[in-house]
């Protein structure tokens, strides 16, 4: 089995403006760096999965798959009332306490970084016991990192500020990694 993890494109939204479950309209560059994408696969995809997010799934359907495959797992962090508003607009208790423990803290009515963890340890799991190939999976740069953290065992706290690039391709799982083993354990690790 092989797989890729792909964040989305670019996207037009105001520079410091929390967006997570949100969508957000795309940047105009959106169908040269869709074909850019496509281009550097390093397999026309046999299936892809996409989150929800517009921006997402405009990019899934440009990479010339028979099926698409929305799964709510892929999305991003949910924000909650904090999405759509300036980070700099929220200074609260609230969002003092996140920003300290994401992992067990959680923006009003949003998740915490233990529920995403959680959600792609199970999406992950169950791609790794499917007997499928060349599958591209399009998602945010927090499923990314969290898929990171899965596959290396290092935190996702240690991991925060590494960059995901708007529309990079990583090596989700690939046949023969010895890390596709440790897919079924425990992904509880600590932020």
């Amino acid at each position: 089995m092989n797989a890729v993890l792909i964040r989305h494109t670019r996207v037009a939204a105001q520079p410091g403006v929390c967006f997570g479950w949100s969508d957000v309209p795309l940047a105009d560059t959106f169908p040269e760096e869709a074909r850019s994408v496509r281009e550097r696969l390093p397999w026309v995809p046999a299936e892809v999965w996409t989150s929800p997010a517009l921006r997402c799934r405009a990019l899934a359907e440009r990479l010339g798959a028979a099926q698409v495959r929305i799964d709510p797992r892929l999305q991003e962090l949910d924000f909650g009332a904090w999405e759509g508003r300036r980070w700099e607009d929220f200074h609260c208790p609230a969002s003092e306490a996140w920003a300290l423990d994401p992992w067990n803290e959680r923006p009003p009515g949003g998740e915490t970084a233990a529920e995403l963890w959680a959600r792609v340890h199970e999406l992950r799991a169950e791609l790794v016991a499917r007997d499928a190939d060349r599958i591209a999976l399009v998602t945010h740069a927090g499923v990314i990192r969290a898929w990171r953290g899965l596959t290396t065992g290092r935190l996702l706290r240690e991991q925060w500020s590494e960059p995901v690039e708007f529309g990079g391709i990583e090596t989700a799982i690939s046949v023969g990694d010895p890390r596709v083993a440790a897919a079924g354990k425990s992904g509880a690790s600590a932020l």
